[in-house]
């Protein structure tokens, strides 16, 4: 048992040091390097090989094919145990993990997030 005497001395040298905590809802959080947060989908460098699809543990990611060598991807975030399994897979870097991590939602629908492939534009026509 800690006698009084002692428990005062350590109270009062508490009083002096800085707290242990952070002041995070406040003061924003800075994520460390090679973070592995919300994944990033680059529709342009995606040759529909689908081994992100395959790779995925979870499941949470669905490639589509919209038009010629163009593709859209769907994330399930709410599905997703952000362990980027998938960006080590993919061949030509169309995915990538970024440093956002505040992903909590009560709508299950915000949780699926689409990356849209640019449409094809079509032959110019000189008027």
């Amino acid at each position: 048992m800690i006698r009084p005497g002692k428990m005062i001395q350590q109270v009062l040298s508490s009083i002096f040091k800085k707290p242990a905590t952070t002041r995070y809802p406040y003061v924003k959080a800075s994520m460390p390097g090679h973070f592995r947060g919300k994944i990033k989908f680059n529709p342009e460098k995606c040759i529909g090989c689908m081994m992100c699809m395959r790779d995925c543990p979870s499941k949470a990611i669905t490639i589509k094919k919209v038009g010629d060598k163009k593709f859209e991807a769907e994330f399930d975030l709410g599905r997703c145990i952000y362990c980027a399994q998938c960006v080590d897979s993919c061949l030509k870097k169309a995915l990538e993990y970024t440093n956002e991590f505040e992903l909590a939602s009560l709508d299950r629908k915000k949780l699926k997030v689409t990356f849209h492939a640019e449409p094809d534009k079509g032959p110019e026509t000189k008027a």
